[in-house]
């Protein structure tokens, strides 16, 4: 039996309010503060009127933080971890996911401006946005089933910036910094009453902290908006991205003391990762466009359409890959408001289908060059799902959700040709059973504003094509998809006259046929079902005023000035993760801590402003030692790093636009990994996070 708890002292709030002006009240009166509008489960309501946890980042929080990477400010969310393994190679863990991401995003459905980005294969190039285009991040947190489809870790959907309603507007930026830290922003953009644009280019180039960890990036987005009429607009989108990154490998405990700089050496099991010349490359391009279309004041229909490219080129330490991939979707959804019992009822039904074909063929690694072709494969991957969803206002502040979706996902597989000339392998194909995931969950505004939710919610994570398919070309036949069940209670609103706003929640997570991962030799990850795992956990944060400078208003000076002053906040979580019923062999893993999952998390800052434009944004982060390996052997040391960034941004003569800055990262030189390898092979757990390092810029723009 799931026992929900409280936190005493305190509640804190949701990170996302990091984003928002919180003015502080005059002695007269209560400031109403602006409502955060989500879209949440499909629905855009109020982030107080929604029974999820669910959390919002910015532009503006995006850029108190050193831009050229996104993990600082994805990771004020708590509940949500970014790592980097590599430069520019993130793993993305939400509520325990980490244990089976080796490499890139797994368990977690992502979306570029509605279009999906999480690919057929169930796998999400994350590395392919540049933190300059993205001007809105929301987080749906746990199984998202009831809208976004298969997923027990949740959603994450992204949008770029646009344009402020008639403006027009040019700029360009620079940053330089350690590492050979180079990066050159581009940005054009206009709006009109029918019309929006907005073209984006940004270069980034990185030497690296580490031996083979050098980046380069090139990113190129345009988007468009057209309102013909009152009924009907659409919008397309365009992103391109070239991406090429080293790969500097894991190292042990001894190799990380001594030299933390280092890639992973050559050794008598094979050469390591310089000899290798380990790299990630690929080009890629996504084409989308969406049609809004109102039938009438109470009917709406959503419908996108996607088509995308890629082609990647991958040394690894043994093979190297050549991937060719080609994908198609799409997604509708119909909103309608009606009354039942005399009270709103807001009904979404839609469907969402992605399809894939990739030719991925891998040869022996030749030093960085393709040696003798060991296999190539044909993969042909399709995805779908219905959903349903149904909100209705009850009496007395209360608030009723019930959804559903219905997956389905296919896998098919035939070897061109193997080295090792198995007539088995030739075809292979994989249905997963189809899962109906349900959710319901209750709401209650208490006050004005606060309210409180509890949920229940299902999820189906079935595996993606590099677990099925590991680069040793091996063929899994026998891993189950991931199935859980979450139960969670929060509470969110304002205290103090709206001086704080808090979002706190608690949950309980059951996981089966959880999947985990372990590495070879080679260096290649592995896969399969451990039993299951239980998640109980609590997320809070919290972010306000402390002090307001007061503005000039008819003659009266206690009116808060709207964007200046000294804004703290902060978000902690605590993870009590562990293992049930996990036999490997002869070892009984039950009882043992999550791999890869830290019981305590922290992040914390100040904004401070001043009318004269300076400003200033302190931060620190913590990660409580987390376990390595299944066994909990081998733990990676907690830590602290602070960091701050300060400058100084005006609007002159009402045109130009000029914003100088400058930065530390990691204050204090903490030594410590980022990304961890897990069941790493040999005890090759570590990958080091960047020492001490600095950056600074410039960004000019002009209004028109």
């Amino acid at each position: 039996m799931f026992r929900f708890f409280l936190l005493s002292g305190l509640l804190l709030g949701s990170v996302p309010l990091l984003a928002q002006t919180l003015p502080a009240p005059d002695t007269t009166r209560t400031v109403l503060l602006p409502e955060t509008t989500v879209t949440g489960y499909g629905q855009q309501l109020p982030l107080r009127r929604t029974a999820a946890s669910i959390g919002v980042i910015d532009a503006r929080v995006i850029s108190q933080f050193n831009q050229p990477s996104l993990t600082a400010a994805v990771n004020t969310l708590p509940g949500v971890r970014l790592e980097e393994r590599a430069t520019a190679s993130y793993r993305l863990s939400m509520r325990g996911s980490t244990l089976r991401s080796p490499f890139g995003v797994r368990n977690v459905k992502v979306y570029y401006n509605d279009i999906p980005f999480t690919e057929a294969s169930g796998s999400t190039p994350l590395n392919l946005l540049d933190p300059a285009i993205i001007g809105r991040m929301e987080v749906v947190k746990g199984p998202a089933g009831s809208a976004y489809g298969a997923g027990t870790g949740g959603a994450v959907l992204f949008s770029t910036h646009r344009p402020a309603a008639g403006s027009t507007r040019a700029q360009a930026g620079f940053t330089s910094g350690s590492f050979g830290l180079r990066r050159y922003t581009v940005a054009a953009e206009s709006s009109t009453e029918t019309t929006s644009w907005r073209a984006q280019y940004a270069r980034q180039t990185l030497n690296g902290y580490r031996q083979q960890s050098a980046l380069r990036r090139e990113v190129v987005a345009l988007d468009g908006e057209l309102t013909p009429s009152s009924q009907r607009s659409v919008a397309l989108h365009l992103l391109y991205t070239n991406l090429d990154y080293q790969l500097p490998g894991g190292l042990t405990l001894a190799q990380f003391q001594q030299n933390p700089r280092q890639a992973r050496p050559n050794s008598p099991a094979g050469p390591g990762t310089v000899a290798q010349q380990a790299a990630y490359r690929s080009r890629t391009a996504l084409v989308g466009g969406t049609h809004e279309y109102r039938f009438t004041s109470r009917l709406v229909n959503k419908t996108t359409l996607y088509l995308s490219g890629s082609v990647i080129s991958t040394p690894f330490l043994v093979d190297y890959e050549r991937n060719t991939m080609l994908g198609v979707g799409g997604r509708t959804t119909f909103r309608y408001q009606s009354s039942l019992a005399g009270q709103a009822l807001r009904l979404a039904v839609g469907a969402e289908l992605q399809g894939s074909f990739e030719n991925s063929r891998n040869y022996t690694n030749l030093g960085g060059t393709p040696g003798p072709l060991r296999y190539d494969d044909e993969i042909r991957t399709g995805t779908g799902f219905g959903f349903a969803q149904a909100d209705w206002d009850l009496p007395a502040g209360w608030l009723l959700t019930l959804g559903a979706s219905y997956n389905r996902l296919t896998y098919h597989i035939a070897r061109v040709s193997d080295a090792a000339a198995r007539p088995d392998a030739y075809r292979f194909e994989r249905r997963f059973r189809p899962e109906i995931s349900p959710r319901v969950a209750l709401l209650k505004e208490v006050t004005p504003g606060i309210s409180a939710y509890a949920s229940v919610s299902t999820g189906f994570s079935p595996p993606t094509e590099e677990e099925i398919r590991p680069s040793d070309g091996s063929l899994n036949a026998n891993l189950q998809a991931e199935r859980g069940t979450s139960y969670e209670l929060g509470t969110r609103g304002q205290l103090f006259h709206n001086r704080l706003r808090f979002d706190v929640s608690v949950f309980d997570f059951e996981l089966r046929q959880t999947i985990v991962t372990r590495s070879n030799a080679q260096g290649t990850a592995l896969f399969s079902n451990s039993g299951a795992t239980r998640q109980l956990g609590a997320e809070v944060a919290a972010s306000g005023w402390l002090w307001q400078p007061a503005q000039s208003d008819e003659g009266t000076s206690n009116v808060p000035h709207p964007e200046t002053g000294l804004q703290a906040w902060a978000s902690y979580t605590y993870n009590h993760f562990r293992f049930r019923g996990y036999q490997q062999g002869s070892n009984d893993f039950s009882g043992n801590r999550l791999t890869g999952t830290a019981p305590h998390t922290l992040s914390a800052g100040l904004n401070a402003s001043l009318r004269q434009g300076f400003y200033l944004t302190p931060s620190l982060a913590h990660q409580a030692r987390l376990p390595l390996n299944d066994a909990n052997t081998t733990f990676a040391r907690g830590y602290w790093t602070f960091a701050a960034r300060g400058g100084w941004h005006q609007v002159l003569r009402q045109h130009l636009e000029l914003d100088v800055f400058a930065g530390i990262e990691n204050a204090t030189d903490r030594r410590y990994s980022l990304g961890n390898d897990l069941n790493a092979f040999g005890n090759r757990y570590y990958q080091p996070a960047p020492g001490r390092n600095y950056y600074g810029g410039a960004t000019v723009g002009w209004r028109w």
